[in-house]
């Protein structure tokens, strides 16, 4: 072996092969027994040239304009107001983000207790408030984290600095 053939392969250089690979699985040019097949084998190669043999028969990447898959816009970067607080548009969806996860517990439990309330014909104790009432009042207090945004930041006085300059 000779040249880059013979060389070892780092992780990164399988993690490319293996990103290769899925994307001709997604393309439809692998089969998913085949494509399993072969990642095995990107991820047990120790050269370049066991790499290049798992992928030698497939065409290289697709140009931006023919891919069918577009890439993912980046995710949009936390926005900030003067004072250091979050924008009102970054703050809703950062609450909604928040309380998600809370509103579908909810979704799920309350109704739960609704059915055995009414397959007993009496009201039973409520009990989903144990799992919403600790979480809620935790989420209520980083909900005022997020809105309130701080305090306003005040530069600090630069007296050390300015007396250099006036020296």
């Amino acid at each position: 072996m000779d040249g880059r053939s013979g060389m070892r392969a780092a992780d990164a250089d399988r993690e490319a092969t293996a990103e290769r690979l899925r994307v001709a699985l997604e393309e439809g040019r692998l089969g998913l027994h085949e494509y399993d097949e072969r990642l095995v084998r990107a991820y047990g190669a120790k050269t370049y040239a066991d790499l290049d043999e798992v992928v030698a028969d497939l065409p290289g990447p697709a140009p931006a304009q023919r891919a069918a898959v577009a890439p993912a816009p980046p995710p949009p970067s936390p926005v900030t107001a003067e004072h250091g607080g979050p924008v009102v548009g970054a703050g809703r969806s950062r609450l909604l983000g928040l309380w998600m996860p809370w509103l579908r517990v909810a979704g799920i439990v309350v109704p739960i207790w609704l059915l055995v309330s009414i397959g007993s014909r009496e009201v039973a104790y409520f009990w989903p408030a144990w799992v919403l009432g600790p979480w809620g009042a935790l989420l209520v207090m980083q909900s005022v984290g997020l809105l309130g945004g701080g305090h306003p930041r005040h530069p600090r006085p630069r007296r050390r600095r300015d007396r250099r300059r006036r020296r």
